[in-house]
């Protein structure tokens, strides 16, 4: 017997207009990016980010929840995570390598789009306290983070090993979307759950912190969160191979 409530087939407006002002985001970065803005179209990125975060949990709050809206916002991910990412990067600085450099951008790419369609078929499969593979919009932010650092602390983009950074960058960002890493996901999280009042002086001090420089911070952040599912693997690896040592040994004795 099939005990799962069947999704609600109706258009909400609600939170598919926070998926609509995120992929305005996302074109909006795109344009921006062709008009030589580039500053401009990562802050779009990351406005994108904050949008997309609040459409998903404003449906569940609201009990707006639709098969609809999330074929929706995976397609409007794919455009702000997935497409605006990679070609403000290729505009900005991958260009010069020349067929390495849109690689590059195709493979992330690439990546995006194989991770979005992977978790809408992993949709109540997997733990939902994780991720499996670095979800997309952070991706974004490591890509459209390293882009807004460059610009606002004025890096020599013009110097031989800066395009080949972000070369790497775009690389790693791309094959991690698809990686088998878990990142904690923060869905855990309820936004309804009442907090003790020490939660609310951690979030001011964290506005306070971003604010006091956001293109360091963010970058800083996400470089932190990107790595975060790799040492966790690493860790989880180290532990079993120590158990399995121990089991061998169990076994001689």
């Amino acid at each position: 017997m099939n005990t799962q409530e069947p999704r609600h087939r109706g258009i909400y407006l609600l939170p598919n207009a926070f998926t609509t002002a995120a992929l305005f985001a996302g074109f909006y970065a795109i344009v921006q990016a062709m008009n030589d803005q580039f500053e401009m179209a990562a802050i779009a990125i990351f406005v994108a980010m904050v949008l997309d975060g609040m459409d998903g949990r404003v449906a569940r709050l609201t009990n707006t929840q639709s098969a609809f809206g999330e074929q929706y916002d995976s397609l409007s991910d794919m455009c702000s995570f997935g497409v605006a990412p990679a070609l403000v990067m290729y505009e900005w600085i991958l260009n010069p390598l020349g067929r390495w450099g849109w690689l590059a951008a195709f493979v992330y790419v690439a990546g995006a789009a194989l991770r979005l369609a992977r978790f809408n078929t992993n949709i109540g499969v997997v733990d939902k306290r994780f991720f499996q593979g670095l979800p997309s919009p952070a991706s974004a932010a490591l890509v459209a983070g390293f882009v807004w650092l460059a610009i606002d602390n004025k890096l020599p983009i013009r110097e031989l090993w800066m395009p080949w950074v972000a070369f790497g960058l775009t690389i790693y960002a791309g094959v991690s979307m698809v990686s088998n890493a878990l990142f904690f996901s923060g869905k855990s999280f309820a936004l309804g759950r009442s907090v003790p009042f020490w939660m609310i002086l951690v979030v001011v001090a964290a506005f306070v912190f971003i604010s006091s420089d956001p293109p360091i911070v963010l970058f800083g952040l996400f470089v932190i969160y990107g790595l975060s599912g790799y040492v966790m693997w690493a860790w989880r690896w180290q532990k079993a191979r120590k158990l399995q040592q121990r089991r061998r040994r169990n076994g001689m004795d």
